[in-house]
């Protein structure tokens, strides 16, 4: 029996039943388990683009822009398989079995081919964001990593762009493949390899236990570290997260996606969830940010996603586009049926207008999804798979996942997870594996959540900040840093993009936000400004500190008032570890990284630059 909402306010999405069991110890732990039995595991990821080349040859699996014309690649199902089987004979032919496949450049169709080739081959691949080989000379993170997996091929799109790196990071015996460039083996002359019967032996022999990747940690809560990642993970994560919503078979699904393979969610469910319906995947080369976000608007226009996923800052673009472009956003809502966001909180306002486009567009709302997990968890923890009327769920366990709550001060707990398709460890790192688990064999996620409602569980539950980013003041009194800067975001938006909170063993907690380009352009009537210049905007700081002081008379606890607040010039830097691939802003590398500005936030007195917010008055 499954739960459909047949509400008429939501454009209807069939999702399973919730069906949770709760057991509380007499300590207070809570143990939330989801009783609908977990579906059966796919045999291995490449069965299933074995599968979809026998039933779709001709339908279209990644599709990329090539050349300056900007025209489509588009390589079908039968196309895939005939090309990994060719790679998986070269990568064989290497003889270095089960030893890594590094890959530094950014999804590509060739990059695809090579994972599912690795995979055959039963090399363990590994994505890399290319972050660490091109927005930085310091190649050291990426050495480090280099040297943990002693990799058999380095793979860049272009040898040519990624030739520092390359020479940076360069291993005794590991061969260099790319698409073009000097100095490497390349794509054609790879892909011209016939492959023997070895290649069907090798797949032969995949099973659950095989090592399928190494993908680093985002190092949102430490150093990264080489997560284990079995094809028993990639698989149980499919079963787990396909499962929640029913969906009709017959049913072309078409995404659209620029979220990074070495990150966790679109490496090991978007990218296989594609395999697993049978779909097309497009590769979107613009990013959630001005300039770029102009290509992620000529790719929805044409493409027309069925299902579409961002960060927030991603939507906060995407919804000011959608609201000034009829025809785009008619575009935009003719074939979607749920949205999904990830990184960070939604922000109500963004909520709420995206709200008014899909009913002008579609005479319903539309259903917003999210979920929570992490790479040691393949990423499977918990989901959202039910309409709700709000925004920064997690949800509730997947099938097959059962979740301990450990209780923490205020209402809130410690999530921990155990469930089939949990990484085994970190790779040659048995400390750190042994800390990952608890003395039952859950998982410590280093997150806080609290229940929508106490009373009744069912209702899912609320990211209520990572422990290790929350901080006490000098009066010892505990500022909750996940729960403070969803409240400074909304209170903010649209103004603001993402802010970090300093004020560890300080007298008051302070901000350092960064201004969203484009609403704030348009909200100061200058659409040429640049960073800085909005930083240091009159009127924009006035604007900032009248809504913080607003902010401050509905929340006059020390703990949730922010008495001073910076502007940022500088965009969080991804190669310094400040943010994820996903828009993931680690707190606590951020302020260590932006010293100086948390210096002038407690100066005396402070600095030009310090926005100083005075006590709210009554308007009128």
């Amino acid at each position: 029996m499954t739960a459909e909402q047949d509400t008429t306010d939501f454009r209807p999405v069939r999702f399973i039943e919730r069906d949770i069991s709760v057991e509380t110890a007499p300590d207070g732990t809570i143990t939330l388990h989801n009783n609908v039995p977990l579906a059966p595991l796919p045999a291995h990821i490449p069965q299933l683009l074995r599968d979809a080349a026998a039933r779709h040859p001709e339908r279209t699996w990644l599709g990329q822009r090539r050349g300056a014309a900007g025209a489509w690649h588009e390589l079908s199902y039968g196309e895939a398989r005939a090309q990994v089987d060719a790679l998986t004979q070269w990568l064989l032919d290497l003889d270095r079995p089960g030893a890594p496949v590094m890959i530094l450049s950014d999804n590509s169709v060739e990059a695809g081919v090579l994972i599912l080739a690795a995979m055959q081959a039963r090399m363990p691949v590994t994505p890399i964001s290319s972050a660490y080989s091109l927005r930085t000379a310091d190649h050291s993170k990426l050495r480090s990593m280099a040297d943990l997996l002693k990799p058999a091929v380095l793979f860049a799109q272009d040898a040519d762009a990624f030739a520092s790196a390359l020479r940076g990071i360069a291993q005794p015996g590991a061969a260099v493949l790319a698409v073009t460039g000097s100095g490497a083996t390349l794509w054609g002359k790879a892909l011209a390899t016939k492959p023997t019967q070895a290649v069907e032996q090798s797949v032969a022999r995949i099973d659950h236990d095989t090592v399928a990747k190494y993908l680093f940690t985002s190092g949102s809560t430490g150093v990264p570290k080489a997560v284990i990642t079995t094809q028993r993970m990639l698989c149980a994560n499919l079963a787990m997260t396909e499962q929640l919503v029913l969906r009709d078979e017959s049913q072309h699904d078409i995404a659209m996606e620029w979220l990074p393979w070495s990150h966790v969610m679109a490496g090991n469910y978007i990218f296989n969830a594609t395999l697993f319906r049978r779909g097309s995947l497009y590769i979107d080369e613009g990013r959630p940010v001005p300039g770029l976000f102009d290509i992620s608007l000529r790719n929805i226009a044409e493409i027309m996603p069925t299902e579409y996923r961002n960060v927030p800052i991603g939507y906060a673009l995407l919804v000011a586009a959608l609201e000034k472009d009829e025809a785009l956003a008619e575009r935009f809502f003719r074939q979607i049926n749920k949205l999904s966001y990830a990184g960070a909180r939604l922000p109500d306002d963004i909520y709420e207008r995206f709200q008014a486009l899909s009913v002008r567009h579609t005479g319903h709302r539309i259903v917003f999804v999210s979920g929570y997990g992490a790479t040691e968890t393949s990423p499977s923890a918990f989901y959202v798979f039910w309409p709700v009327e709000r925004t920064g769920l997690i949800g509730l366990p997947h099938p097959g996942v059962t979740a301990k709550l450990v209780p923490l001060a205020d209402g809130r707990y410690e999530v921990r997870v155990k469930h089939i398709g949990v990484t085994p460890g970190y790779l040659h790192n048995p400390d750190e594996t042994r800390a990952l688990f608890d003395e039952d064999g859950f998982v410590r996620m280093g997150d806080a959540a609290e229940f929508v409602d106490p009373a009744d569980p069912a209702e899912g539950m609320v990211f209520a900040g990572r422990v290790s980013e929350e901080f006490k003041l000098m009066s010892g009194t505990f500022v909750r840093v996940g729960t403070l800067r969803t409240q400074v975001i909304d209170a903010l938006a649209p103004l603001v993009s993402d802010v970090l909170l300093a004020g560890a063993d300080r007298g008051y907690v302070a901000a350092l936000a960064w201004p969203a380009v484009q609403p704030c352009r348009a909200f100061l009537g200058r659409p040429d400004a640049t960073p800085a210049q909005l930083a240091a905007d009159p009127a924009l700081k006035a604007e900032i500190a009248r809504r913080l002081a607003r902010h401050k008379a509905r929340n006059p606890a020390s703990s949730m008032a922010i008495a001073r607040a910076i502007l940022l010039e500088e965009p969080p830097s991804l190669g310094t570890g400040e943010i994820t691939d996903k828009g993931y802003v680690n707190q606590r590398r951020a302020l260590a990284e932006r010293a100086a500005s948390v210096e002038a936030l407690y100066a005396d007195p402070p600095p030009a630059a310090v926005i100083i917010v005075p006590q709210h008055q009554k308007e009128g």
